[in-house]
This record gives C-alpha cells, structure tokens and sequence, in this order.
C-alpha cells in the first residue's frame, strides 16, 4: 500500500487545531460537530472534520489512529465523500457509555450501525478499512497489532460517484476530541467478501 501525504488532501470543515508530529497528524475537534441527515432524529449536521484526497476507481483505503474518547458520541475513523447527501463514515463511537465500531452510510438519508468493541479496544490504535468495488464497500477493522481484519459493514455506493476518502473526526456533544491519526494508506481492494 502507498501513502497519502498530508499536504495532498483537503479539508472539509477544517477543524480548530490540525498540527503536524513527526508523520502523525492530531486533530482537536470543534464544538458540537458532526456528519447526519435527518433519519430518526431530524436534524442535518454537516460540519464534522474530513481530511480527503481523490479515491480513483477500485481502491481500498486505511486509516490509523489513537484518541481518548470521553463525551458523548465522540468519534474517529475515515469517511468517503461523494457530496453531502453521498457519504460513508466509520470509526469507533462512544455511545452509552461504551466504545464501539460504527458506521454511519448515507445516500440521501443517514442510516447508523454498531458493534460494541472490547473494552482494550480503548488503549491502543485503531485501523478502519473500506475497500471499494463495483457497487460496494467493505468495511473492515483491526486492534492494535491484530494480524486479521475484523468484518464490520457491506455498504452500497454507487459505483459511478466519484469519491474523496481519508480520516474523519465529529464531537457531536463538545469540543475538543483530540485524535491522533497516523499517515492514510491505499492500496489494491479486497479480493473477496468472505475468507476463501
């Protein structure tokens, strides 16, 4: 897989503080931020942090990184974004209490899924993956050094949408999630859906 360079991809909804260490970006997040349209609660929020640059055809993107996740509904992971009604998101939510994978997928309304995460999951780095093909994207997850991806989301996406991809921060209920998120890699997509 290859590396993005930071200074290749650009900002939607540029966050309070973005500061480079060493290869390492770390994000702080604004106020009451977050990416939703309209299912079950109503409202619109565009105006989380995505960091993006071009995914051209069939590509599988990663995204690394560490927070501490304290308020409600902080979250962290990648997003892919076609517009602001065509997007995917996924990462670890805080939600009741617990840490879990989430994903979040909207083609005209947002609709939201979890898995709860074990409780380590908390104290180490965070690899998301979606890897795009055809009219899909796989979502997948790692822990730490885990060497096998855990399964999360089989996701459609319309494969004529062209799409920028990268890592994706919200605090829908404060400010001031702090995220850590090492170099975005991509790379060829999965081969297949399920372990041959």
């Amino acid at each position: 897989m290859k590396i993005i360079p930071w200074d290749q991809m650009t900002w939607l909804g540029t966050p309070p503080q973005n500061t480079l260490e060493g290869d390492a970006l770390v994000v702080t997040t604004g106020d009451k931020t977050d990416f939703w349209l309209r299912t079950s609660y109503g409202f619109v929020h565009y105006d989380g942090h995505f960091l993006g640059a071009p995914l051209e055809g069939e590509q599988a993107v990663e995204v690394t990184f560490e927070a501490r996740f304290e308020g409600a509904f902080d979250q962290a992971g990648l997003m892919l974004h076609a517009g602001p009604e065509l997007w995917l998101k996924t990462g670890v939510e805080l939600s009741d209490g617990r840490l879990y994978a989430s994903a979040v997928v909207t083609v005209g309304m947002s609709d939201w899924s979890v898995t709860p995460l074990p409780d380590e999951a908390g104290h180490g780095p965070l690899t998301f993956r979606a890897s795009r093909a055809g009219d899909a994207v796989t979502i997948r997850y790692r822990i730490g050094d885990e060497a096998e991806w855990r399964f999360l989301r089989l996701a459609y996406l319309p494969p004529e949408a062209k799409v920028s991809a990268g890592p994706m921060c919200c605090s829908p209920s404060r400010a001031g999630l702090s995220v850590r998120f090492a170099p975005v890699r991509v790379g060829p997509p999965d081969v297949s859906l399920h372990e041959e």
